[in-house]
């Protein structure tokens, strides 16, 4: 093959997997939209939750289970309901699994997101305080055995917490004033990334610093974004379960 001829392959390629990807983005703000024929609000919701979930689904490995859920840790303490979360399901049971409500062991999550109508001050410092809601959980930790020995209990991962909505309502999109905001919301309130379908994302997980996504692929640059962080944290401790155990005795 002629040097000309690969060079035009890989820009045939290049241009095939932004297209490809980019009509993902236009599926999924379709079906978004079409929700928005749902009058009750708690319905269209619950909609286009299962919407995300589902994306989310596809493109996260197995070992990552994608559910709404409520969270729970071994001193009895739980959360509201949170629309999205990336658990670990492999090394950890739900819990009190009763069709689509399920409580999800602190210890096996990974990320949780809010999934609104629209991005804005109101949504983000929302979704800052449900996140602070799961950081406070009490995490237990506890030696794995194999066959040498046992490892020491291993640290706790750091949370990633998101927004998730079709569109955003700043005419910048994430720029000036989103960030003015975003910067406040700080430790527990931290909120690490976030998409808007219609063509908007951000996330800071290089060191707190920004990155954004292209617009016509948003989408699958938020999901590449957040395999990448999930990756780097690896497995979740595993769960000291007598710590939960006691809690039945007293």
């Amino acid at each position: 093959m002629s040097s000309r001829a690969k060079s035009l392959s890989k820009t045939d390629g290049k241009a095939f997997l932004q297209e490809a990807f980019a009509s993902e983005q236009c599926l999924l703000a379709s079906k978004l939209r079409s929700s928005e024929r749902i009058t009750h609000n708690g319905d269209m919701g619950e909609v286009n939750e299962q919407h995300f979930i589902e994306v989310l689904r596809l493109y996260l490995p197995d070992r990552y289970t994608v559910e709404k859920a409520i969270i729970l840790d071994s001193t009895g303490n739980t959360t509201d309901s949170i629309d999205v979360v990336v658990f670990d399901r492999q090394y950890t049971p739900t819990l009190l699994d009763n069709k689509h409500h399920r409580y999800v062991p602190a210890e096996a999550v990974y990320a949780v997101f809010e999934c609104k109508p629209t991005i804005n001050k109101k949504y983000l410092e929302y979704a800052a305080d449900k996140a602070a809601t799961v950081r406070r959980m009490q995490r237990t930790s506890v030696g794995i055995p194999h066959a040498g020995g046992v490892y020491p209990p291993k640290p706790q991962i750091e949370l990633v917490s998101g927004i998730v909505a079709l569109d955003i309502e700043w005419s910048d999109g994430f720029g000036a004033t989103f960030q003015k905001l975003n910067n406040k919301l700080k430790d527990e309130r931290r909120v690490d990334c976030g998409l808007a379908v219609t063509g908007a994302c951000f996330d800071t997980f290089d060191a707190g610093k920004y990155s954004f996504g292209p617009k016509a692929n948003a989408l699958v640059f938020f999901l590449f974004r957040l395999l990448q962080k999930l990756q780097s944290v690896g497995t979740v401790p595993a769960v000291d379960w007598a710590a939960y155990a006691k809690q039945l005795s007293k």
